[in-house]
């Protein structure tokens, strides 16, 4: 059996597991893989591919759920005949007329860009060092499944204290990204399992359900977050959520919504919630939001969180802490696998961590982003009541609302002709709306000069005028 070549693009937004299985399915349909074949080993395949066996079983069950190999026991997988299967070309999608992102973007306000200048590279450097050397060559073999115990032990400690997360490192999974982690939930919470999603929200949850074949119900967002009634009067078993800072719209689930949803997970054993706590570092109002994995008694709650905001997108480390009940389930299902995140990664985060380094990183990055918050809600104060703004209790987006006769797409292609790059709320939707036109206006990548400058700009060429003189 030789090595089939895969060729992964590990910067790419498309998933290691579906770039494998893109990858095996059009060789096989370009038949340059004979029927009968037999594919490497799931180990074989890790080993030369350098990525997780969670990975390649993705990749293979997918392609034995269409039928384009099968599984044979203690075997292995072999290729299937692709005349048997109906193979339905794809249509080809509209050409779109666009403006070259490279050459023309010249103020990006997306709302997932952050704030690179103040990165501690100096402290970052040192454990970096440290890390690299021949005392630490027991870091180059494969290490906890779970992730290193040094990382999972900050990681229970940090949540604590922060965001009264009760659990112990045993219950922390590490991972190297929520898309990579939300597979695995959804492995163990079973094929039966309904996932009810906000709406709007975030674009890659829906995508990770639907890749996997479950089924999404959207639950409205309103101003006091989900809509917990019209979950009840669904047939939804799993809610994912994002309470603290709903994403996109930057609203706080109520207090009588999160005691709802609690009870509601509590009133039947198969029933969860999946709690996205992703950037609730970066709260400038009041007191930190209480997580719902805190105030769960029933023990339902899957917490989900990333250090994509609070250190770098380019880490690719996330974490969950599953409920107990799950713990064994989980264990079961998942005991040959290795985990995504390489081990000196992780060591230098736990010292960072371990040092203090990383809540004194928070208090900084707070205050640079309170600035910046500052900054932007107070121009856009200056162009009330043309325009309104809402979200801005915390994260690194506000939620923009226009009134105009222009649509969400006339308006975006004007910015982008103008050199700015802007999100419109409808992106994140499922059902759609009326609502006049709403964007998200991401701060967290520029400089205070540069949002006075795009917003300035942006509002311009939109012809919305200021209301009111600075002084």
């Amino acid at each position: 059996m030789d090595m089939i070549f895969i060729e992964l693009q590990k910067n790419s937004n498309t998933p290691l597991y579906q770039q494998i299985y893109n990858q095996i399915k059009q060789d096989m349909i370009d038949g340059k893989f004979p029927v009968g074949m037999k594919l490497p080993s799931k180990r074989q395949l890790e080993e030369f591919l350098g990525v997780s066996q969670t990975t390649i079983e993705m990749a293979y069950d997918q392609l034995t759920a269409e039928g384009f190999i099968a599984a044979e026991p203690r075997k292995g997988y072999f290729v299937q005949a692709i005349e048997e299967l109906a193979y339905v070309q794809p249509v080809k999608p509209e050409k779109i007329t666009t403006v070259p992102l490279t050459e023309s973007i010249r103020y990006d306000l997306s709302p997932s860009s952050i704030d690179t200048e103040h990165f501690p590279f100096i402290a970052w450097r040192k454990y970096a060092r440290d890390i690299m050397d021949t005392s630490q060559a027991h870091l180059l073999l494969l290490g906890d499944p779970h992730g290193d115990m040094e990382l999972r032990q900050e990681i229970a400690r940090y949540l604590y204290h922060s965001r009264g997360v009760d659990c112990t490192p045993g219950q922390i999974i590490v991972g190297s990204g929520t898309e990579q982690l939300l597979p695995l939930i959804i492995r163990i919470l079973g094929k039966q399992a309904r996932y009810a999603i906000e709406d709007p929200g975030y674009l890659m949850t829906k995508h990770v359900f639907s890749e996997n074949y479950r089924q999404t119900i959207p639950i409205a967002v309103d101003k006091e977050g989900l809509d917990v009634k019209a979950l009840q009067c669904s047939n939804a078993s799993v809610a994912y959520v994002t309470p603290s800072h709903q994403f996109p719209t930057g609203t706080v689930l109520s207090a009588a919504r999160r005691t709802a949803l609690l009870n509601w997970a509590a009133s039947d054993s198969e029933f969860f919630i999946i709690e996205d706590d992703y950037d609730s570092e970066f709260r400038y109002r009041g007191r930190p939001i209480p997580s719902l994995q805190g105030m769960d008694k029933g023990e339902n709650v899957i917490y989900l969180s990333t250090f994509t905001k609070s250190l770098m997108p380019s880490m690719r480390i996330a974490y969950m802490v599953l409920p107990p009940q799950l713990l064994e389930t989980y264990r079961q299902a998942f005991i040959p696998y290795s985990s995504s995140v390489p081990r000196m990664d992780q060591h230098i985060l736990a010292r960072f961590m371990a040092d203090g380094q990383f809540s004194r990183h928070l208090n900084r990055m707070r205050k640079i982003y309170r600035r910046k918050m500052h900054t932007l809600t107070n121009l856009l104060k200056l162009y009330e009541p043309n325009i309104s703004f809402s979200g801005d209790e915390a994260g690194m987006h506000v939620l923009l609302h226009i009134q105009t006769d222009r649509t969400e797409k006339e308006l975006i292609h004007q910015a982008l002709e103008a050199g700015i790059k802007v999100r419109g709320l409808e992106t994140y939707r499922v059902m759609p709306s009326k609502a006049p036109p709403s964007f998200l206006i991401g701060f967290g990548g520029l400089s205070e000069e540069d949002i006075i400058l795009a917003i300035s700009k942006l509002l311009d060429i939109w012809n919305i005028k200021k209301t009111v003189t600075p002084r």
